[in-house]
């Protein structure tokens, strides 16, 4: 229990503001984008900078509560909330630099993917940023950050040049390739297992308008049309990224659908498609060149707010048809009309770094496998539950193995250490010498290893 007047103590310090349980605007602060969190943090500081970081968690140390960090709030397992400790709220940290000579950017980590992709793009600039424009940059980027441009220019973490990070000591320190580079390393991969990241400095590139859009075809030729996009992307170039979903169209049919963006010349991008459009006649399409922050749009409402969330995911080296059979199925059973399947592709740039260059891990050719269970009401989680957890044990049954960080739910230990992969005893030993009493842990944790 904190005394009120250490309450007060932390209001006097901060240039940002504490809510209380008794406050108005706590219920709202608390709240995150999956609503099957409901926490009741004992303390929410509303950060302002760094400074205010720093004297966040010398508080919390200082009274032995865990702490929360929240930036976006968008990711699926909730951990931006704790239970009766202290949530060190970034969300209005949202400062945008953008040096267009230099071509890079500077952003606090209260930023949205929409809120970058604006700013870079009004100067015909941008980098790679997920695929969701309300997702938070800062969990994006320290989970590896998949995004249309990967093909082409890499994850978001290979596109940071430096990140502004508060330790778990509460110390300020500058990382990059020149400066804590192993914690820099760590960073890039590892979520906030290693600090709190007041600042990311990332690399831009030019980008006018794109290719892009949606091929869909009916559900009931779904075996057809993933056994050619499985052997299609393969063959796709870096500036082409095409994913596949399975959901309800907007009509409410079932479909199958090609999301896609080419990020070269339009008249290469048309050429490049044209496969897809030749499958017969599509249920829906829609290709046109577009502006990229449009691009960053077109998930939104297949993710809406004040909905419940649980996700399961897996990369996948190939897809067999016994696994395509597996996946149609699978939705076929799902409870909720809004549950989807998605199949990202990842190759090109992404590829050709190193496995042990950060530490995100999966450096090969892959599919990354995601299920989806989406429902408004409560009454109905358990039966969402089942579902996904069905889906997840054909998964392992065709061969899935480790996962996007980003994608994990509350999952334990193994499944977190699934998502570090070949990575885990390096990103052990680093968490002994930045964070060696595990502060921060409300995260896919990462234990640190033991010192003999």
């Amino acid at each position: 229990m904190v005394s009120d007047s250490s309450v007060q103590r932390l209001k006097a310090t901060l240039h940002g503001t504490v809510l209380t349980p008794r406050d108005q605007g706590y219920d709202a602060a608390r709240m995150v984008w999956n609503i099957m969190i409901d926490r009741r943090p004992a303390l929410i500081a509303r950060c302002a900078d760094a400074v205010d970081v720093t004297h966040a968690i010398h508080f919390a140390r200082e009274h032995g509560l865990v702490a929360s960090i929240r930036g976006g709030g968008h990711n699926v397992a909730g951990n931006a909330v704790c239970d009766d400790g202290l949530m060190i709220d970034l969300s209005r940290m949202k400062e945008i630099r953008v040096d267009h000579g230099r071509r890079v950017a500077d952003a606090q980590p209260g930023v949205t993917l929409g809120e970058f992709d604006a700013a870079t793009q009004a100067v015909g600039l941008a980098t790679t940023l997920g695929t969701v424009s309300m997702t938070g940059i800062a969990g994006l980027t320290l989970g590896g950050g998949l995004g249309w441009l990967m093909g082409k220019h890499g994850l978001a973490c290979d596109n940071v040049l430096s990140m502004e990070v508060v330790t778990a000591e509460g110390d300020v320190r500058t990382a990059s390739a020149s400066e804590h580079e192993d914690l820099f390393w760590a960073l890039r991969g590892a979520g906030s297992n290693f600090g709190v990241v007041t600042n990311f400095r990332y690399r831009l590139h030019p980008l006018g308008a794109v290719l892009s859009g949606m091929v869909a075809y009916p559900l009931a030729r779904a075996k057809e049309v993933l056994r050619f996009y499985r052997d299609f992307v393969t063959t796709c170039p870096d500036e082409l990224i095409v994913h596949a979903g399975i959901l309800n169209g907007p009509d409410g049919s079932p479909i199958v659908a090609f999301p896609f963006c080419h990020c070269g010349a339009l008249e290469e991008g048309e050429k490049l498609i044209a496969p897809m459009r030749r499958l017969g006649s599509p249920a829906a399409e829609i290709v046109t060149a577009m502006p990229y922050v449009q691009v960053q749009q077109m998930f939104d409402a297949s993710f809406p707010a004040n909905h419940h969330n649980y996700w399961k995911a897996g990369f996948m080296p190939a897809l067999s048809d016994d696994t395509i059979t597996a996946l149609i199925d699978d939705f076929s059973a799902r409870p909720s009309p809004g549950s989807l399947l998605f199949i990202e592709h990842l190759h090109g740039a992404v590829t050709r770094v190193p496995v042990d260059a950060t530490a995100f891990p999966y450096r090969g050719e892959h599919f990354s496998v995601l299920a989806i269970a989406i429902w408004p009401d409560a009454a109905h989680t358990d039966a969402n539950l089942q579902w996904i957890r069905r889906f997840w044990t054909n998964m392992e049954r065709s061969g899935a193995a480790g996962v996007y960080v980003n994608y994990l739910s509350q999952e334990g230990d193994v499944r977190a250490r699934a998502a570090y992969g070949p990575n885990y005893p390096r990103l052990a030993a680093l968490k002994a010498k930045y964070d060696p009493g595990n502060f921060f842990r409300m995260n896919q944790n990462i234990e640190p290893a033991v010192v003999a």
